[in-house]
């Protein structure tokens, strides 16, 4: 079976509902916290262009990744990355997030790329893109994104704590290190 993976368009749009449940689903699974986006958020990824997804030749929805713009395209987060459970082991999420990675660079090319995630395997795919793994503070501080996590189980620590940890790991690509 192939499957491809593209930026999304119109097209793919009635795969949001499908999309959230399976980052929902997975989160559960682990036992680990994540914030809910709704299927209308994720609708608006896909017309904006700010969004990965991966089909499979029967048209069947495989994964997923999305990105968000802080502080006026100064940071860039990839989030939601997702493969569906009969599609795991095939290097699929690998697959995704490069092309998360490549569109971020691409269409904020001095942003600096983020993301917090729990997911050791997550964690592995963005230190082979340059990712490393930074305090908080060195994050966005928009509170628009810090508010995504409310409804995340693990919110309180994050208040807790004054955004300076939590149980996720932030990791940052950072362009001007890399020159």
């Amino acid at each position: 079976m192939e499957i491809t993976v593209c930026v999304a368009d119109e097209r793919h749009i009635v795969f949001a509902e499908a999309i959230v449940d399976a980052i929902f689903h997975a989160a559960q699974k682990r036992g680990t916290g994540i914030a809910r986006r709704t299927p209308e958020y994720v609708a608006q990824k896909i017309r904006e262009g700010k969004a990965i997804v991966a089909i499979t030749d029967d048209e069947r929805f495989a994964g997923f990744c999305y990105i968000e713009t802080w502080e006026h395209g100064r940071y860039v987060a990839n989030s939601g990355l997702i493969v569906v459970e009969e599609f795991r082991h095939q290097h699929l999420a690998r697959r995704i997030k490069r092309a998360a990675f490549e569109l971020s660079r691409s269409k904020y090319p001095d942003a600096k790329i983020f993301g917090i995630t729990t997911s050791a395997a997550v964690m592995k795919l963005n230190s082979e893109l340059g990712y490393l793994p930074v305090h908080f503070s060195e994050l966005t501080t928009d509170d628009v994104f810090w508010n995504g996590c409310k409804s995340c189980p693990n919110y309180d620590i994050l208040q807790r704590t004054e955004r300076k940890m939590c149980l996720c790991t932030g990791m940052l690509f950072d362009p001007e290190a890399k020159k």
